[in-house]
């Protein structure tokens, strides 16, 4: 027990841990936790829009893909020029404590391996979130994010990807919650 309670206390580092490309925008910020969150909610999404796909080893990839950045933090596109990180290293030293270890080393692996639907699916899904951080950036006036957007848009491999990516440009940040038809609600707070 006390190998899973360090494990869980590591893994709480990700709420720590800066989502280190924001720097170069200019605007915004993220955990890699908060980064994570979404792009879980976005892998559940994109499991349901295409047929065939093992649902939970996609979530679980989603789960664990930045799970080494407890160890290595988050190196952005500039920094992986210079700076180069043993993710393996560090995914295999995060792992071999616990008793479902191999199971979270090996979806690491074919999450970044590329090969199987469930892992495009899952990059995928990383960059959705990206996407839809740069276009909730750009809607609030960054104007450097829409460079950015073809970029992660381009590192899209699955038709419902694209689809996704798609609408996500084509909706505005706060329509969920501000275009209601009903104003009364937005007068009377009910």
């Amino acid at each position: 027990m006390k190998k899973l309670a360090k494990f869980l206390f590591e893994v709480g580092m990700l709420k720590r841990t800066p989502r280190s490309g924001l720097q170069f925008l200019g605007s915004g910020s993220e955990s890699v936790a908060e980064h994570t969150c979404r792009t879980i909610y976005i892998a559940f999404a994109l499991a349901k829009m295409v047929d065939g796909v093992d649902e939970s080893r996609l979530l679980k990839m989603c789960l664990f893909h930045d799970l080494v950045e407890t160890r290595t933090g988050d190196l952005n596109y500039v920094n992986k020029k210079y700076v180069q990180s043993d993710e393996m290293r560090a995914m295999a030293d995060i792992c071999r404590p616990l008793p479902f270890g191999e199971e979270i080393e090996f979806l690491f692996r074919e999450f970044n391996d590329k090969k199987t639907l469930e892992s495009q699916l899952a990059n995928d899904a990383d960059q959705l979130e990206l996407i839809l951080l740069l276009r909730e950036c750009q809607d609030l006036g960054n104007k450097y994010s829409a460079d950015w957007i073809p970029i992660a848009i381009k590192r899209l491999k699955t038709d419902a990807a694209i689809e996704l990516a798609q609408a996500i440009l084509r909706t505005d940040w706060s329509s969920w919650w501000f275009e209601d038809d009903d104003e009364t609600w937005w007068i009377n707070g009910k």
